[in-house]
Formats: structure tokens, sequence, C-alpha cells
């Protein structure tokens, strides 16, 4: 703790550059997989492609894409996009299954009355399924952002990677100090993700939050004037009693 009050401007910096190559390349692969699973959601055959694919890409360890990517795509080998990319690769596909498995949990009720009411199927898919999809995609992502947060450290290994530098710099001056800064920090980091996207499926979804419904044995019936009337059970109504003679 004593390097980070001595050193808030350092850390600062690097916290905002940690925050840029996590953040950017979770909206990537949000916006990448949901373009998948709403255009290949209903096609087996792509969709089981896709899975298999980006199964692979995620068993690629990190610190070996962020060395491969430059050498493909022409950038150097400090570029902080290397890490952006390979991250948004992660993060697309993590969320890949999760997209396909959110919009296949959407009830079929629900999707038999909006193709009743005229719904054509990518319509229906934009504005009844994705809404609908919309807590356990957050869930996802939250996962997604937070794993971002861990594995940007990683990238201060080729000389690209936020706080993680902290990591590198306290291990070669034998200082534990920072090290422990930049946990505490990257800590941090991934706790106010995960707390501002839960906030935000939490808004999007105000009809999984909303009070329940009074039971039967507590209600009551209001009548015209505005005056509350027990429910009278049947045995106790003398009128019913007589219709039921």
């Amino acid at each position: 703790m004593r390097w980070l009050l001595d050193n808030t401007g350092q850390a600062w910096a690097l916290t905002l550059e940690h925050l840029y190559l996590s953040i950017v390349p979770t909206m990537v692969g949000v916006v990448v997989a949901l373009a998948l699973g709403l255009v290949f959601g209903n096609k087996p055959r792509a969709r089981a492609a896709i899975t298999a694919v980006a199964s692979a890409i995620f068993t690629i360890p990190s610190l070996a894409l962020f060395v491969v990517i430059p050498s493909i795509i022409g950038t150097q080998i400090l570029d902080p996009l290397n890490v952006v990319i390979a991250l948004s690769l992660y993060s697309a596909s993590l969320l890949v299954r999760t997209v396909f498995d959110a919009l296949d949990a959407v009830a079929p009720e629900v999707l038999n009355a909006a193709e009743a009411l005229g719904y054509s199927r990518a319509r229906r898919r934009v504005f009844v399924d994705l809404p609908l999809a919309v807590a356990p995609l957050a869930a996802g992502t939250r996962v997604a952002a937070v794993t971002n947060v861990s594995l940007v450290s990683v990238g201060a290994v080729i000389g690209v990677g936020g706080l993680g530098q902290l990591f590198v710099a306290g291990y070669q001056r034998n200082y534990p100090d920072q090290i422990l800064a930049g946990i505490i920090v990257i800590l941090a980091l991934a706790l106010v993700l995960d707390r501002l996207i839960a906030g935000a499926a939490r808004l999007l979804t105000p009809w999984l939050h909303s009070g329940a419904a009074p039971s039967d044995s507590t209600s009551r019936r209001r009548p015209a004037n505005g005056r509350e009337k027990p429910v009278v059970p049947a045995a106790a109504d003398p009128a019913a009693r007589e219709a039921g003679k």
C-alpha cells in the first residue's frame, strides 16, 4: 500500500490503460457474440461449427496469442491493439455459447405469441428474444469482463499490460509492495465492472425485480365505492348455504 500512496499518478495512468484494455475487448466480444447468436442461433450446423471454433480459440494461451497476432496483422509487438484483438477473441469465444443458450431459453409460448402478432423471425429475434435474454447475457458479460481484467496483466510480459507492469517491475526489483498495489487495484477494477454490469442489467429488466402480486389468501374485493370487503368463505355465507341445498 505504501507504493500506491506514494505513486498515485503512475498508478492512475496504468489504471486507465488497464480499463481501456479490459472494457473495449469486452464490448467487442459482446457485439460479435450477439451478431453470431442472432444470425446463426437457428442453424444447427453453423451453430455447432461456431461453438467448436470458439472453444478452440479459448484454449490458446493468452501470452502465445499476444505474440502471434503481430505477425498475422502486421502490428508492432508493443502495440496495445494486439492485446485488444486477443482479448476480443477470448470474449467472443466465451460469450457466444451464452448467447445461444440465452436465446434458446425464451419460452416457446412467447415466441408463438410474437409470431401471431405478425413479427417476422428477424424482427422477433431483435425485439422479443433479445430483451428477454438480457439476464443470462449480463451474467456471461460479467464473467467476460472480470476475465479480461485479469488477462490484461499478462500483456505486461510483452510490455503492454496496464497494471500488470507493476507485477513485472515489483518482481524484478524484489519489491512485494508494488506487486500488492497492482493486485489491490485490479481486484477493485474487477469488482466495479462486475457491479456496473449487474446494475445495468437490473435497469434493463425491471420485470424481473418488480414486487410480487398479493396471494389469494390475503386478497380483498374492492367494490365500486372504494371500500374493501373481506372475502367471505362459502361455508360462512348464508346465501351460499341456501344455494347449496
